[in-house]
């Protein structure tokens, strides 16, 4: 594919381009049914009085600790000098990139810029053991699968083992899976009880030592004593208020301590003690037979979350009744957390904190404070749900010894759990159109209203009135609602800037902005029918409780009148559609993979510039094939990852005949894959 200017405009209409079958598979169809938000949004000044009063939480030194068993993340930030023993990343925040933007395409293919490399690190079905049986797509078992890289893979990590050159744990989420794209023949109104294994088994996390190329950037999965597989029977451990408590105890866990498994597992985050963060995110499509719960008020908990009524599209209900809400109606209660699992250990126990609240969690990043205290940021990726942040009250315990992991382990255990209100400074201005409302674009102010407090003992208080500790934790939806928390459209993953502090978040699009009966604009949101989403920007008193904000990007086709991209020249950057996962390189560059591109090309990577004169340039730095969403974004001076999910997902496409052939070409099938991308004869990406 030959590269083009940047100002390949496409048209600027229609929706999003999730076929039906991602949406039935992926979040049960959410945007085709009425939003599970239907609160009034009021806002009640005497919790935010309170909150006021509450001021910022005190602390001390920071901490910075060994990833795993060597490398070292860095998460100090604002303008002060690193403390003692912490380290800020090496160099100045980046001004550009110097790569030829790629044109947008429909290619069946990951196109890269001119002067750049790439290969596949890992394939669905890969073995990761040595007793794992190679891939074969017409004679797939659920015992094969469970020891082979999963179906639509979707965050990644990539953490350096000490001690070993080029050595690496690539660490993956399988967030869903699609039945009529992975079996032959495949009878969705009546899947095998060996299919619906196969798909248990597809679900949760890899982790997979990779060893890197000499010379190259190329990446390729080894046997090692790390490798792993968590799946939806993988046993995790509850923690915090709601471990215990009756609304999550089941007839097979009556303690409501232990839960099978982890599914919808979407973007996540990397902690400086060494694991990794997991948001469980459209949990709801798992669950059967919301309408046959008898206890109306229980079914009002399940409609705020979106829970289905009759059967599911993956059926699990028929090979497994905590599946079926009739006979199981607190099952779901045990999902739609942050789970932490800690790669370096392949027989510990992963973690579900109901501290950091039960919602729709695309991931949740770490920020940690020049005092070493620990925040959590979170998005709820619903059309119209909310924005949170969860402050710890411990910190960060330097070391790798046992006793500091054992510690360090329950950091998200303990502190408050926060929702976000925002404000515009030019609320008579926004008219819905998109129309820029001052010379600095979009801005305003922001309040964060506390709503759970956990102590050290794991027990919580309540902050929102007529609701338990207990309550809060497992519906923190509603607990939001109560306490009016702002709307947003669609908030999904969240990354601060490790130079500045300055936290970003992908708002990916609602185009039930404004409709008939809906929530109208508002300054962070400002476009009625919001089809390709919008980039906000917040300067944040990380362990308090205000912050200012203003809109980097409001995304879609430069020429549009609708768009702003920080107020940088429109006619020299990518179009950009639908944001969704965000990330950093080493020079302070924001870098953004989309899904559902509205403009009628496919998803792709793009840098965006944060500082200097060029903020706001955006350019596209890759696409991924027909029908794929480009996940996981992780960029080093070396390499960029990306994770391809569900290429080849169309309406009608069927293995008998496939919209994708990639990755392997020629009559294959298509399947989600890792790739690597790297500069010819080295050298720096982002620089």
């Amino acid at each position: 594919m030959s590269l083009q200017p940047l100002a390949l405009f496409v048209k600027h209409d229609g929706q999003s381009s999730r076929a039906a079958v991602t949406c039935e598979y992926k979040c049960a169809n959410a945007c085709f049914h009425e939003a599970p938000n239907t609160s009034a949004g009021t806002y009640f000044g005497d919790i935010v009085s309170s909150l006021n009063r509450r001021g910022l939480i005190k602390g001390g030194a920071a901490a910075v600790l060994a990833v795993g068993a060597g490398s070292v993340l860095a998460a100090c930030g604002d303008d002060e000098p690193a403390p003692a023993g912490s380290t800020k990343p090496a160099g100045p925040p980046g001004t550009g990139t110097d790569f030829t933007a790629v044109a947008p395409n429909k290619e069946d293919a990951v196109v890269i810029p001119d002067g750049y490399e790439q290969s596949v690190v890992i394939r669905w079905g890969d073995p990761l053991f040595p007793d794992a049986p190679a891939f074969d797509f017409d004679k797939q078992t659920a015992a094969a699968q469970a020891k082979q890289f999963g179906y639509n893979n979707d965050f990644a990590a990539l953490l350096p083992i000490e001690g070993q050159a080029n050595g690496y744990l690539l660490v993956v989420n399988h967030e869903y899976t699609t039945g009529p794209h992975m079996f032959p023949g495949y009878n969705k109104d009546a899947p095998t009880e060996e299919q619906i294994a196969i798909t248990m088994a597809a679900h949760g996390l890899t982790v997979v030592e990779v060893k890197g190329e000499s010379g190259s950037g190329k990446l390729a999965p080894v046997f090692g004593k790390y490798n792993r597989r968590i799946t939806a029977t993988t046993e995790f451990k509850l923690t915090g208020p709601a471990a215990g408590s009756d609304l999550v105890k089941t007839s097979a866990d009556p303690t409501g301590t232990k839960v099978l498994g982890t599914f919808a597992n979407c973007a996540g985050g990397l902690t400086p003690w060494g694991t990794v963060l997991s948001g469980e995110e459209n949990f709801n499509g798992y669950f059967a037979n919301g309408d046959k719960v008898a206890d109306p008020a229980v079914t009002a908990k399940l409609k705020r979350y979106g829970l289905v009524a009759g059967k599911t599209a993956n059926q699990w209900e028929r090979a497994d009744k905590r599946f079926d809400l009739a006979q199981e109606p607190n099952e779901a209660n045990r999902f739609g957390y942050v789970v932490e699992i800690d790669p370096w250990d392949p027989n510990s126990t992963p973690i579900k904190h109901t501290a950091m609240g039960r919602l729709k969690h695309e991931g949740a990043n770490i920020y940690v404070t020049q005092n070493g205290e620990v925040v959590s940021y979170t998005g709820d990726d619903e059309k119209f749900d909310y924005m949170y942040k969860f402050v710890s009250s411990r910190k960060v315990q330097p070391g790798t010894g046992a006793s500091s992991m054992r510690h360090n382990l329950t950091i998200l255990d303990a502190g408050t759990l926060y929702v976000a209100k925002l404000t515009g400074d030019h609320p008579d201005k926004i008219d819905g159109t998109g129309a820029k409302p001052s010379d600095k674009g979009f801005t305003g102010t922001g309040q964060w209203i506390p709503l759970l407090e956990t102590g050290a003992d794991g027990k919580g208080k309540s902050l929102v009135e007529g609701m338990s500790a207990e309550e809060v934790a497992v519906f923190t939806r509603l607990a939001a609602d109560k306490v009016g928390a702002t709307k947003m459209d669609r908030p999904e993953d969240f990354e601060a800037n490790p130079y500045t502090g300055k936290v970003y978040v992908a708002l990916t699009n609602n185009d039930n902005r404004g409709a008939e009966g809906k929530q109208g604009p508002d300054e962070a949101n400002p476009r009625k029918l919001n089809k390709n989403g919008q980039v906000l920007e917040i300067d944040d008193n990380h362990t308090g409780t205000t912050f200012t904000w203003s809109l980097l990007l409001v995304c879609g086709d430069p020429a549009a009148a609708d768009t702003y991209f920080a107020g940088y020249d429109k006619s020299k950057v990518s179009p950009i559609s639908c944001p969704d996962n965000l990330a950093f390189d080493p020079y302070g560059n924001l870098w953004i993979s989309t899904d559902g591109n509205a403009l009628k090309s496919n998803d792709g990577l793009f840098s965006v510039v944060l500082d200097g004169p060029n903020r706001g340039q955006t350019k596209q730095f890759l696409t991924v094939p027909r029908g794929a969403e480009t996940c996981g974004p992780v960029v080093t001076e070396s390499r960029v990852i990306v994770c391809v999910q569900h290429p080849g997902e169309a309406d009608d496409a069927t293995p008998e005949s496939p919209l994708s052939h990639w990755p392997d070409g020629g009559t294959a099938q298509p399947r989600p894959s890792v790739v690597a991308v790297w500069k010819k004869n080295g050298g720096r990406i982002g620089a």
